[in-house]
């Protein structure tokens, strides 16, 4: 009868001990980097009713807090300004919880679909350009790390994901977004810091799927019940609505972070009116209050030349158009022009293999505009206004660090007169004389093209221009028709 009593006494222990340790969300974990200098979420589950104290190697300072009924729990930690220096943090409800090799950084999400989502290794049938240059130099980088979120759907939001944090090496770097990785590369370089990346993306995805049901349900036709997603009008479950918010976004939201990287759009080409860009704005703000940490930078990326099916077509030329619409009507955001990084014989290639230059393009939006280097030229030139003179028409780019560089064979350009049609323009600079100085335009024209009403520049699905500014970023396709 004792022994049998001892028995149950141990398990009863047992089962004690193992309510009482705590357990900590998969992102949270060995190799994780926080966000440097900031008041850091960490969060979890343990008994209800507990109390939770949480350690840190930086500082002599405890914190502290007790679980609710639910036995969640949460508190804000001070981090330490950046440094390769590894840290810990112990998590303890009766049995202490460790985690090591955490560094202090920066902290990037990288969004959107399989743009962003392409790892340096490529997908199958495309390739990421210097695959082999980045398994080798990779030991170069110090203090990268990132963590993948699995691609799931899910009805409802959820906590937890099932991932990892990964230090970048010859070994893993290949598993790394593509785009991430080379803007980590550029800002770890110019700032010296950990960098730490936060890949919630999926292949396919439509803006619409990482909106939430209240946000559907108020802005959208979309259903938002199970049978309803099911039976909608979407070919491929990766278009479905809301589902991968609820499953691969939702699991990072309390995650401390300094802004978002976003790569998505192909999937909405062919939208009506101005439906895209009115849904960024949401998903936008929607992000920026789940977050709860103010107005942090958003930096996404303009879809790339691709033949939709018919390359003198603008169904992607006019998303291209909702993008930029976006980015002058989203605060604290940046767009970077892709413009120039599809090779000629990639029109079919949805995948351009051309992925360092986005990334770093994305890194020197941030360096200026969030960390502050002004001296980093980010901006692509864009179109600012035109004026018709005789039988040309001369514009004005905006955001041109004062210089337009292509000199010679300016290529992109349309012209159009009142019959609609285009014709392919010449342009050159043209310089005249105004108001004590000489303003430099481009000027277009055409023999075909008599009295001019329009231009256009690469306002297609697939065409590649020429003209950069001085900072070597291409011209945003533009028209300036509303035909």
């Amino acid at each position: 009868m004792l022994k049998r009593f001892f028995s149950l006494l141990a398990v009863v222990l047992i089962a004690a001990t193992s309510q009482a340790k705590v357990r900590l969300p998969h992102v949270i974990g060995d190799n994780m980097i926080l966000q440097q200098e900031s008041e850091a979420r960490l969060w979890g589950w343990a008994t209800p009713g507990s109390t939770v104290d949480v350690s840190v190697s930086w500082s002599d300072k405890n914190y502290r807090t007790k679980t609710g009924k639910d036995g969640r729990w949460l508190v804000k930690v001070s981090t330490p300004k950046a440094s390769y220096q590894p840290l810990s943090l112990t998590f303890d409800d009766g049995e202490p919880v460790t985690i090591n090799n955490v560094l202090s950084g920066e902290v990037w999400v990288c969004a959107g679909q399989s743009n962003m989502e392409m790892p340096v290794k490529g997908f199958g049938n495309c390739p990421v350009e210097g695959y082999n240059d980045e398994v080798v130099n990779a030991r170069q980088y110090r203090g990268i790390h990132y963590v993948k979120i699995p691609s799931v759907m899910r009805m409802t939001p959820q906590e937890d994901a099932d991932c990892h944090w990964q230090e970048v090496s010859p070994e893993t770097v290949g598993d790394a977004s593509a785009t991430g990785y080379f803007f980590a590369q550029v800002v770890n370089k110019a700032l010296d810091v950990p960098v730490g990346l936060i890949m919630a993306n999926k292949g396919g995805t439509r803006v619409e799927s990482w909106l939430t049901k209240e946000n559907l349900e108020k802005h959208t036709q979309e259903p938002t019940d199970s049978m309803g997603i099911v039976n909608f009008k979407r070919e491929w479950d990766y278009h479905r609505a809301m589902l991968w918010g609820n499953g691969t976004f939702n699991p990072i939201l309390k995650y401390t972070v300094k802004g978002i990287l976003y790569y998505q759009g192909c999937s909405n080409v062919g939208d009506p009116g101005n439906q895209y860009s009115e849904r960024m704005q949401l998903l936008v703000d929607q992000w920026r209050t789940q977050f709860d940490l103010g107005q942090i930078p958003f930096y996404f990326v303009e879809i790339a030349p691709y033949h939709y099916d018919d390359i003198n077509g603008d169904a992607g030329a006019r998303l291209r158009e909702q993008q930029y619409i976006a980015s002058t009507k989203i605060p604290n955001s940046g767009l970077v022009c892709t413009n120039d990084l599809a090779y000629p014989y990639e029109f079919t290639q949805i995948h351009p293999t051309q992925k360092r230059q986005v990334g770093q393009r994305l890194a020197y939006l941030a360096l200026n505009q969030t960390y502050g280097m002004r001296n980093v030229w980010c901006k692509s030139p864009s179109y600012k206004d035109m004026k018709i003179v005789g039988d040309a028409v001369h514009i004005h780019l905006a955001d041109d660090y004062g210089a337009i560089s292509r000199f010679e064979d300016i290529q992109g350009f349309e012209i159009a007169g009142s019959d609609k049609v285009f014709h392919p323009a010449k342009a050159v600079h043209f310089w005249q004389p105004g108001g004590g100085y000489w303003d430099e335009t481009i000027k277009i024209s055409s023999p075909e093209v008599k009295e001019p009403v329009a231009i256009r520049y690469c306002f297609k699905n697939f065409q590649l221009g020429n003209l950069k500014n001085a900072g070597g970023l291409p011209l945003f396709p533009f028209r300036t028709d509303q035909w």
